[in-house]
């Protein structure tokens, strides 16, 4: 009998959006790949990514909400750095399920993978847009919901990858339980300019609608270098930029003509303490290429 194996492949995510706190985010062209195959023994290779090899590992946690891992080889390889703000436990959670669905045959819907998804991860924005791809607006409460759109043509996005990371849960904690009423209604405001100007191919309008009132402010002394690419980015020649998820990495908006000159920028600008990569956007979510 051959054993069974399939290979699935997950991008990164860069969530919020600057305005879209919890409930916007984009995929991005950095992947996870997740090989399983039935070997009559647990095992897991990291590739060399530095997480753990047990069953503790969140890939296999994901999996094994689906089905025991018992007898299955997970491989691992991955370009997304970790506990950077892009997406990483989401990518490994959506590989997880995906893996376990398509070994075992399950047919799980996407809508069922983000609630399980979101279920494991706490809140849907990251995961939504691993297995969509492209970009994906969530709505809160109740079941998990995401609606997903593609990229507009024209727009890139470049990422400052620090070298230090940022604690999710001390980022959690900047943000108070309750907001003032005109920072509220600001991103509200910039969010639908965001989205307005990226389903109309308007970058005028995304560049208007990426200003944040509600956590970049209040996370700026976790990640002060960072805040200062955000706030130096139209002058650099972008649109905008905002903070990737918890951070601290940065999401810089730009169009392709610019996006050469604004890379360079960059560069100069975070030399010695950062990574500049453009990224394009990723319109394809989670993927079982045939092996």
């Amino acid at each position: 009998m051959t054993a069974r194996r399939r290979l699935v492949r997950v991008p990164a995510s860069s969530a919020n959006l600057g305005p879209g706190y919890d409930a916007m985010a984009a995929a991005v062209a950095l992947h996870l790949e997740l090989e399983v195959e039935e070997t009559g023994g647990f095992a897991l290779d990291p590739g060399g990514l530095g997480v753990s090899t047990g069953r503790d590992n969140l890939v296999v946690r994901a999996f094994e909400t689906l089905h025991p891992a018992d007898g299955i080889a997970f491989r691992l390889r991955s370009d997304i750095p970790l506990a950077r703000g892009l997406g990483s436990s989401a990518a490994a959670i959506v590989a997880g399920l995906v893996a376990a669905d398509h070994l075992f045959e399950l047919a799980l819907s996407k809508e069922e993978l983000l609630a399980r998804a979101t279920a494991i991860e706490g809140h849907p924005d990251n995961v939504a847009a691993a297995i969509y791809g492209g970009f994906v607006v969530c709505a809160a409460g109740g079941e998990p919901f995401a609606a997903r759109f593609d990229p507009p043509e024209g727009l890139e996005g470049i990422v400052v990858i620090p070298g230090e990371e940022v604690s999710t849960r001390l980022a959690r904690e900047a943000i108070p339980a309750e907001m003032p009423l005109v920072d509220a209604v600001a991103n509200v405001s910039a969010a639908a300019l965001l989205v307005l100007g990226l389903q109309s191919a308007d970058l005028d309008l995304v560049g208007r609608g990426l200003h944040d009132s509600i956590h970049q402010p209040r996370r700026r002394p976790l990640y002060p270098r960072s805040m200062e690419i955000v706030d130096a980015a139209a002058e650099l020649g972008a649109l905008g930029a905002t903070i990737s998820g918890a951070g601290p990495t940065v999401l810089v908006w730009t169009t392709w003509e610019e996006a050469g000159a604004v890379a360079a920028a960059l560069k100069e600008r975070t030399e010695g303490w950062a990574e500049v990569k453009r990224l394009p956007f990723e319109p394809l979510g989670a993927d079982v290429p045939e092996l």
